[in-house]
């Protein structure tokens, strides 16, 4: 469903900072030029589940079905996509709202959940309500077999090519889907980095396309957050431009998610699972 972005609303501001080519700036400097530059769009999504207002979410405008659908997966808040039944988008003002319908038996658990996180204290981890949380219970994935190491061979600049929203305005994570024959064949980007994620989950669930046929890249840091919803969603394989936590490497080797990390200028290093030295060192 295509949903139109403004940026602010009022005219007069519009009309001074913004143009069809970017916004306006001055360079700090003696000499100073002024021009215009093409920034991130950014709107704050307002999600409710059967009419029960949910999150609030800072998002790039694009995909924003997608975005509905892996955010639900990927939180925990239904366990398939097929219990969303329907999502209407809304403009208002600066602001969109996401209507979703879902099936009687998620909204119940969704309730249940709510329930009881109202009791629990917060414990300040990213807006989290409770540990259960942001630890949670997950099921362990089927081992499966790491990409071929082909596949990651110039990956990084493949990757800056598919990006094209970053290419115009910079500011962006980006989230990719290569498949079983080492192809990029969806990228989605945002300025979170969980939101690029889930955006790409929404579309590979939508397209019923096979996630243990290929891996995921994440272009940010790769935290803890990242591991439960690949996990949840069912992917075989992910891999980070950026190093893992300590705790993100042992998560992903106890739910037995590949995690590789893409360093710049050295070979991919495979952390999960476990190389076999450290296997046979642990008792």
């Amino acid at each position: 469903m295509p949903c139109l972005i403004a940026r602010p609303a009022r005219a007069d501001v519009r009309a001074a900072v913004a143009s069809a080519d970017g916004y306006a700036y001055a360079e700090l400097a003696p000499q100073a030029a002024a021009g215009l530059a093409p920034l991130a769009d950014e709107i704050a999504l307002a999600i409710a589940y059967n009419g029960l207002n949910q999150a609030v979410m800072m998002v790039s405008p694009s995909d924003l079905e997608d975005f509905v659908h892996g955010f639900s997966l990927g939180a925990g808040l239904v366990d398939s996509i097929d219990d969303i039944y329907d999502i209407r988008l809304a403009q208002h003002g600066e602001a969109v709202t996401a209507e979703v319908q879902i099936s009687s038996r998620a909204f119940w658990a969704l309730k249940q959940q709510r329930r009881q996180l109202a009791g629990n204290s917060g414990c300040g981890l990213c807006g989290v309500e409770a540990l259960e949380q942001a630890l949670p219970r997950l099921d362990r994935l089927a081992p499966a077999e790491l990409p071929a190491a082909e596949h990651l061979h110039g990956l990084r600049e493949r990757i800056d090519a598919a990006q094209a929203l970053a290419r115009r305005s910079g500011a962006l994570h980006a989230a990719l889907f290569v498949d079983g024959r080492g192809d990029i064949r969806l990228c989605r980007e945002d300025i979170g980095r969980h939101n690029a994620l889930d955006k790409l989950l929404g579309a590979l669930k939508r397209q019923r396309l096979d996630l243990r046929d290929g891996f995921a890249v994440v272009t940010s840091r790769c935290s803890l957050e990242l591991i439960h919803k690949a996990v949840r969603a069912g992917l075989a394989t992910l891999v980070s431009l950026s190093a893992p936590t300590g705790l993100t490497v042992q998560w992903a080797r106890e739910h037995n998610l590949n995690l590789i990390h893409l360093p710049h200028r050295s070979a991919p290093r495979v952390y999960s699972p476990a190389p076999q030295a450290d296997r046979e060192s642990r008792p």
